[in-house]
């Protein structure tokens, strides 16, 4: 049983890279083939989603009522915000600061009075009905306590378990009968997602042949500039600012890489972070991070901690700009940072969320002509890949960093998961145990990245 559980071929991440290359075949040979798979990667996507809700409940509600304290959850809310503002402030400076650079909108001379704007039209609406700052701090608040559940909105659904895990730690001891049961009724999801991942390499072939058999090579080559800037930028993103991160909280990016390599690829096949957060809930558990840190800090960086976005929305919107030949002053860029702060937050689960919020951006700095969005159309699909993989791996160190900041991370536990993975992977003894020695107390900060 456990030589078969060895073999290369029944490990999920390589299921899921033969399926985005087998996926990637179809769309580039066969175009109208692949356009037509996205059904496939949609319902895999629906699949998981389905499970959110019940699951960020579940985990919240479990991980408050079994703290004992209502300062801990006050804690522990405190210190993700603030990592969340730092990091996203990194990112969008580090965005600006490398579009300025590169400048991969220059020399194209965009005439913005001959770009039709009715592609674009389905986005600008979205983003006007988000509203301003007040309208995203209502719409937190549900109508009723089981719409949040029903729209599957994730703001929405933390706040009620919140509020239901605070409750349950006032009451005390007579209600640990219920605590358990929905700790049950979580363990029970949790293997319905098991079973769901199985679908992961369709889901992920069938979104890499929707995406090169409907925008083809073509438009990877027609803005190829602003493609490799921007994946350059979240390269450098992830290698330096979220591995000296990685570095502190003593698990090293190579290290923690390996160990979420399944749910980048799908991530990376499906455009979607959703997709793999029930799988990302339980591994970080895993990983010596305790619950109530897990539950609370994962969903919510999903909203407030997207660094690859932040990262796309300062390169797309300067690069509107140069691509239109739209004059900005130092002032004007550091006004466009400062509207993207505010922005940048809360976009989770919109579809095209990142694009939605630049149109958002846009509309209030009237700088840049939100027509030059058109441009972006055939490669936000490609963008996205990028972004989505930065916002995974930026919220999963987060989520230890924070744990680590809070004293609930188990090193101990973190390097006997390393050394399992190292065993499972083939692994000699001696590479076991250096996985193990990396992430032990007297080698914290002395891994390299």
């Amino acid at each position: 049983m456990e030589q078969a559980s060895t073999r290369w071929y029944s490990q999920l991440y390589v299921q899921v890279l033969i399926g985005i290359v087998i996926g990637g075949a179809i769309g580039f040979f066969l175009p109208d083939i692949g356009a037509k798979l996205q059904p496939f990667a949609d319902g895999f996507i629906k699949l998981i989603k389905m499970l959110l809700a019940p699951i960020i409940f579940g985990t919240v509600v479990v991980g408050i009522a079994k703290m004992g304290s209502v300062k801990e959850v006050g804690r522990i809310g405190a210190k993700a915000l603030i990592y969340f503002e730092v990091l996203s402030t990194l990112a969008l400076v580090i965005g600006l600061v490398v579009v300025n650079i590169l400048k991969p909108g220059v020399g194209m001379n965009i005439d913005v009075n001959t770009i039709n704007g009715s592609a674009i039209s389905g986005y600008t609406q979205a983003a006007a009905a988000q509203g301003g700052v007040v309208e995203f701090f209502m719409n937190i608040i549900p109508t009723t306590l089981f719409d949040a559940f029903a729209k599957g909105a994730m703001l929405q659904v933390i706040l009620v378990s919140v509020l239901m895990g605070l409750a349950l730690v006032q009451i005390g001891e007579p209600v640990k009968p219920l605590v358990n049961v929905i700790d049950m009724l979580l363990q029970s999801l949790f293997r319905v997602v098991a079973m769901v991942m199985r679908l992961a390499p369709l889901g992920a072939g069938a979104g890499m042949a929707f995406t090169i058999g409907k925008y083809g090579i073509g438009t990877l080559l027609s803005l190829g500039q602003l493609l490799v800037a921007l994946y350059v930028t979240t390269l450098i993103f992830i290698v330096v600012i979220l591995g000296a991160v990685a570095r502190w909280s003593g698990l090293p990016l190579l290290q923690f890489l390996r160990y979420f390599k399944d749910e980048i690829l799908v991530t990376l096949g499906t455009c979607s972070t959703e997709a793999v957060l029930p799988r990302m809930m339980v591994k970080l558990e895993k990983l010596g991070c305790e619950k109530s840190v897990v539950g609370m800090v994962l969903p919510t960086g999903y909203t407030f901690n997207s660094d690859g976005t932040c990262i796309y929305l300062t390169m797309a919107a300067i690069f509107v700009a140069q691509a239109t030949n739209t004059p900005l002053t130092l002032w004007d860029q550091l006004t466009v940072l400062g509207v993207l702060l505010l922005t940048s937050k809360g976009s989770a689960g919109v579809a095209g969320a990142g694009f939605v919020t630049l149109a958002a951006t846009l509309s209030v700095f009237h700088g840049i002509p939100m027509i030059g969005l058109v441009l972006l159309l055939g490669v936000d699909r490609f963008l996205n890949e990028a972004r989505a993989v930065t916002n995974l791996i930026g919220n999963g160190i987060g989520t230890i960093a924070i744990a680590k900041w809070d004293g609930s991370f188990d090193q101990a536990k973190a390097a006997q998961e390393i050394a399992a993975m190292n065993a499972r992977s083939g692994k000699r003894g001696g590479t076991a145990t250096s996985g193990a020695e990396a992430l032990s107390p007297a080698r914290v900060g002395k891994s390299q990245v």
